[in-house]
């Protein structure tokens, strides 16, 4: 993540179901201070919302109120996230909004740490199962060796007889 200054005026709100417009998470955040902007990125294919908008208050404390009132609240039956907005997800004006690839980003960020997560833990499993492969080779060598070096010395009796001999009659007690 980056090292931005979070903007403490713009406050990042997910959740939001379809039918919420700018209009109405206007009147979701006004009764906390004076707004000074309000957007709902569209998405270009569907041209609705991508279910997350952005509310810039004009001071800083109204922001924070309407953050501890507003993250976890319901709005037309969805539970609402509200954050403070990082300066990326809020620069380009108009046509930023629209244009920059970076949004589906923005919801996917989440997906993407998980699914690295997971690459980690496998090739993480696959080496592991890697070395235990070579370990069993190896062992699987030096008992070859070994069985070869046993035959050379009892080239008469097969080294299985002899160990059955012995289990079935023990000579020491």
């Amino acid at each position: 993540m980056s090292n931005h200054p979070v903007q403490k005026h713009t406050m990042y709100v997910g959740g939001l179901a379809e039918e919420v417009n700018e209009t109405i998470l206007h009147s979701a955040f006004i009764p906390f201070g004076e707004i000074k902007d309000v957007k709902t990125p569209l998405d270009l294919a569907t041209q609705k919302h991508r279910s997350f908008g952005f509310v810039t208050f004009l001071e800083k404390e109204d922001a924070s109120a309407a953050m501890d009132n507003m993250d976890g609240a319901e709005l037309y039956g969805r539970v609402l996230t509200v954050n403070y907005a990082l300066p990326e997800k809020i620069k380009g004006g108009e046509q930023g909004w629209a244009a920059q690839p970076i949004w589906a980003d923005a919801d996917t960020w989440f997906e993407r740490q998980q699914q690295e997560e997971q690459m980690q833990r496998l090739q993480v499993e696959n080496k592991a199962s890697m070395l235990a492969a070579e370990e069993l080779h190896r062992k699987k060598l030096a008992e070859e060796r070994q069985g070869e070096k046993e035959e050379e010395i009892q080239t008469k009796t097969d080294p299985m007889a002899m160990a059955e001999a012995e289990v079935l009659n023990p000579t020491n007690p």
